[in-house]
């Protein structure tokens, strides 16, 4: 164990902070892959998920938790498990939505300086220590993404995820930005992007901009028609 810095947090923990030890940065390698392993070995049975991301800040009586607490119920009635950074905030609310409604619950968390504990809502819960682990994980096990309001890591988390389905390294799955007043703005400079060419006009259509769970709902439902067969557990036979 290297030694503490201020926050308690090993200074190994920078492992992006130039040049190491060849043995630190094959020691980190052995750990990170362990890390990996972890997640496949225990989301292996999780079920086909949906991945909702948001701000951990919203309490209860918020409207945007209310939204994901929502979502989580109705990810819950379509067959679907509820799959988050399994915090507090929006992440507390969609697990909790879908605990409370019957549903699986997962939640992906992450050790942080400040510490994040996992929220009582979830059947299945891992933490990891690294944010790109976590996020590959949150990725691989899901059919789409509900982007909630929220901060950097929403973004980062949004942005990477629309680059995976842009780039055709992940397949075509829907991606929904909920939150029109929120997201207004960055929708309306995505849409400059489009116009300056930076993007292609197509990748506009890659993402659901809306304020209905009706409509998001309506089209998850969609494209897993269109591409899967789906049995009435939470098994999936793919064609």
């Amino acid at each position: 164990m290297g030694k503490i810095d201020k926050v308690g947090i090993a200074k190994e923990h920078i492992y992006l902070d130039g040049p190491k030890p060849r043995m630190f940065e094959f020691r980190f390698v052995l750990r990170v892959a362990a890390e990996f392993i972890k997640g496949f070995r225990k989301l292996h049975f999780a079920g086909p998920c949906i991945t909702v991301f948001g701000s951990a800040r919203f309490d209860e009586n918020n409207e945007h938790y209310i939204a994901a607490r929502e979502f989580g119920k109705r990810i819950a009635n379509i067959g679907f498990t509820t799959m988050s950074g399994g915090g507090p905030g929006i992440m507390e609310a969609a697990n909790r939505g879908a605990f409370e409604n019957g549903g699986r619950s997962v939640g992906c968390n992450i050790k942080l300086p400040f510490e994040q504990k996992p929220n009582p809502y979830v059947h299945t819960s891992i933490t990891f220590n690294h944010f790109f682990v976590r996020k590959t994980i949150m990725i691989k096990y899901s059919y789409a993404f509900v982007i909630m309001p929220g901060g950097f890591g929403t973004m980062d988390e949004f942005f990477e995820t629309l680059t995976l389905v842009q780039t055709k390294t992940i397949k075509s799955f829907p991606i929904v930005l909920y939150g029109k007043s929120f997201y207004a703005e960055m929708w309306q400079a995505i849409q400059e992007m489009s116009k300056a060419g930076t993007i292609s006009p197509e990748d506009l259509k890659l993402v659901l901009y809306t304020d209905d769970i009706d409509d998001a709902i309506e089209h998850i439902q969609k494209y897993v028609s269109d591409n899967y067969k789906t049995h009435k557990r939470r098994w999936w036979w793919f064609e």
